[in-house]
């Protein structure tokens, strides 16, 4: 006996005993005949059908295919000229969605509905026989069946017996233009098998998110998706979350009911299946508001997932389809309450990985010639002081809402960014290189930049420059978002899949944070007094913050490269209209104030960058694999380019793999890469247990490798990744270590 079997008994015996007590000892009144039954026929252009028509008496129903948490489908026979018969069936009717008593699931139908069948020719003047049952419920079930018998004549219906219900061709006609049909997959629909949270090993959950709704919303009165049944499979029930923008997001629990079958199935530990499951699910598609059939193949179940999805639901609002449940609706505050307390951990996470910010590599340099103007400014009243660093933390929350309002334009044009995106365009790039050239040659004393109010910004007559503090915290934020830090990845992963009022949120905090040690020197300015006091030492320290800035420059100008696929006419104009911007200013600096001479020459190099913008770069990278590739490959380990499928291959095939997700721009993956990733002891580790290397580099703009990280929990780089001998994708993180990756490895 099967599982379904014995749930659907237990749960007619329940039901039955409920009944008995309740409504003060009223009995429901059971009609005549519950389910009236008939055949007739229908004919298109190309095809014959026979049909098994059923009305029920009102407010009771019957079951579909999958009836659901308990329930028995609709059952047929057919005989041909007294040989039984399978006949070719059409999609049944799109099924409505009960709750019953006891908070029970089920999918059916009332009032009129038929089911289709094809005729083949062999059928076109024939004596048939039909026999259908059915479990007929309101508040409670009762079995049903019917039989009709009768004679076709050129695919019509000339006589009938048995019959207990007559239906115009019309009604029926109208029902066949409504069946669901097979479309391909939707675009706006993304499907994801995991294990089940938890220690079940016999449970895995569809977690699955719909966008891109233009506005519609989805009708509460079905599910998104509903599953056909397919054994193992087990569906349990849809649960429906909602998000700020509108976007849903479900799930479903699946019990995998293997051990029932003979010879017994069992979950495969590894995630990956002997032959691949296809799935078969209605569709309700908001947009259209039409039900159709879709399939999706699995090959594996991610055993990872599920803890990131369920994090990840927390954070939205449940959507109650029963509203009768008074459990749900408790389920619904206590999950709200818990979203509001992860929105909070998310916006400390982003403010503590700001703060951290402070010492990657990448912002030091702006923070360094901070740091020498708080120098400056630490014989100023406590007053000045605050301001002073109120401006800069001012440009850097104004640079974070700017970075705020790109994302959301660019989303809502149906772009995926993430973290550093600004990074991927040659334009931006461009722009950070001569800002910072012009900075650093202002450092180098060539010129001296001069604020509304007259007064001097870059030498040490900088007291009233809070212009100049403002620009600092617009730098330090730009050159931030290369690096990563940590608590950051976590946070940004929950703005960048949140509403807009979210990311802005976050952003923000991470602003905070990034600012913190300086709004914390503004307000106790007693907290400076370990730094030096002001002299001539600080002319020397000017020209070494101005060669970091160099260096900066430096590494923007590689970014630069690989972004245009290191072009050379583009490069050689490049380097010629830097070294114009620095002979111009030299120029004004050491040799003449002609004011004709100066303003050639810096029209000479904007005329230039004029060109390099409006001539074609690179966009995309080649067949073989990006530049940053080719220079992997040249440091002596075999890299291959990153595909799923690849990916995937190697996985099946029980091949070790080391994944990196990786940038040009990408500060922190630099300095995993020279700690571990071009160590001799990762070169060893690599051989020694034969390590297939796949980078995926996303210095450009690429959709594929950006839906992938955020389906893994990832919204920028560095990300890592293992597959294992078992064929067991693991999470490295942003940070790795060789032990870290042998015991993953192994």
């Amino acid at each position: 006996m099967s599982k379904n079997t014995l749930l659907f008994i237990i749960t007619v015996l329940l039901t039955l005993s409920i009944n008995s007590g309740a409504s003060n000892g009223k009995e429901e009144k059971v009609p005549d005949i519950p389910v009236k039954f008939t055949a007739s026929t229908l004919s298109t252009e190309t095809d014959h059908f026979l049909v098994l028509n059923y009305q029920n008496h009102p407010h009771w129903h019957t079951y579909w295919k999958n009836p659901g948490d308990a329930g028995l489908p609709i059952k047929y026979e057919f005989e041909i000229n007294g040989k039984s018969t399978v006949l070719e069936e059409l999609e049944w009717p799109e099924p409505q969605k009960y709750i019953e008593e006891g908070d029970m699931l089920a999918f059916g139908y009332e009032n009129d509905y038929s089911l289709f069948f094809k005729l083949p020719t062999s059928a076109a003047n024939a004596h048939f026989n039909i026999k259908s049952n059915w479990l007929v419920c309101k508040n409670i079930c009762i079995p049903g069946k019917g039989e009709v018998s009768g004679e076709l004549k050129n695919y019509s219906i000339t006589s009938i017996v048995g019959n207990t219900l007559e239906v115009s061709p019309e009604s029926t006609q109208d029902i066949f233009k409504k069946l669901p049909r097979a479309i391909e997959f939707p675009n706006q629909l993304d499907l994801v098998l995991a294990k089940a949270p938890g220690n079940e090993d016999n449970k895995l959950t569809l977690y699955y998110n719909l966008t891109s709704l233009q506005g519609k919303e989805v009708d509460l009165k079905k599910n998104i998706l509903t599953p056909f049944p397919h054994e193992p499979f087990n569906f349990i029930r849809e649960k429906l979350f909602k998000d700020k923008k509108g976007n849903f997001y479900a799930k479903y629990t699946i019990e995998w009911d293997g051990e029932y079958m003979d010879p017994e199935l069992p979950l495969p530990k590894d995630g990956k299946f002997e032959s691949p499951y296809e799935l078969k699910f209605l569709y309700a598609d908001p947009v259209s508001g039409e039900t159709n059939t879709i399939k999706k193949s699995f090959h594996t179940y991610s055993l990872t997932a599920a803890e990131r999805f369920e994090k990840f639901t927390e954070l939205l609002t449940p959507v109650i389809t029963n509203e009768k449940s008074k459990v749900a609706a408790k389920e619904n505050q206590t999950q709200t309450d818990s979203s509001e307390n992860s929105f909070f951990t998310y916006l400390f996470l982003a403010f503590i990985g700001g703060l951290i910010l402070n010492f990657m590599p990448c912002v030091l340099p702006v923070i360094s010639i901070k740091l020498f103007g708080l120098i400056q400014h630490r014989a100023e009243s406590k007053k000045r002081i605050l301001k002073h660093n109120l401006s800069y933390t001012l440009g850097i929350l104004t640079t974070f809402s700017l970075l705020t309002l790109a994302i959301v334009l660019l989303k809502q044009a149906g772009e995926q960014v993430g973290w550093g995106f600004q990074l991927q365009s040659p334009l931006f790039v461009l722009a950070m290189i001569f800002v910072l050239f012009i900075f650093a040659l202002n450092l180098f004393g060539l010129f001296e930049f001069r604020t509304p109010g007259g007064t001097k910004l870059g030498g040490l007559e900088t007291n009233d420059s809070f212009f100049g503090d403002f620009t600092s915290g617009v730098l330090a934020t730009i050159l931030s978002t290369p690096c990563s830090a940590p608590f950051l990845g976590t946070a940004l992963t929950f703005a960048f899949t949140s509403s807009n009022l979210t990311i802005l949120a976050i952003f923000l905090s991470v602003g905070i944070g990034l600012a913190f040690p300086f709004l914390v020197t503004g307000i106790f300015p007693a907290t400076i007094s370990f730094l030096p006091k002001p002299g001539m030492w600080m002319e020397n320290l000017k020209k070494f913050l101005g060669l970091t800035l160099l260096l900066t420059t430096i590494w923007l100008i590689d970014v630069y490269s690989s972004l245009t696929d290191n072009m050379a006419g583009v490069m050689i104009k490049l380097n010629t209209a830097l070294l114009l911007c620095f002979f111009a200013f030299y120029l004004s600096k050491k040799i003449t104030k002609s004011k004709v001479w100066r303003i050639t020459f810096h029209l000479l190099y904007i005329a230039l960058v004029v060109n390099i913008i409006s001539a074609p770069v690179g966009t995309s990278t080649t067949v073989n694999g990006s530049m940053l590739l080719k220079e992997k490959n040249a440091k002596g380990l075999q890299w291959e380019k990153w595909s799923e499928e690849k990916m995937n291959s190697y996985s099946k095939e029980g091949k070790k793999v080391f994944i990196d997700f990786t940038a040009k721009w990408c500060f922190t993956c630099k300095v995993n890469e020279r700690l571990v990733i071009e160590t001799d002891s990762f070169r060893d580790l690599v051989e020694q247990e034969n390590i297939h290397l796949l980078l995926a580099d996303w210095t450009k703009r690429d959709e594929v490798i950006g839906s992938w990280l955020r389906k893994n929990g990832f919204v920028g780089v560095p990300a890592y990744f293992v597959i294992n001998k078992d064929g067991k994708l693991i999470n490295l993180g942003e940070t790795i270590s060789i032990n870290e990756i042998k015991e993953s490895l192994n």
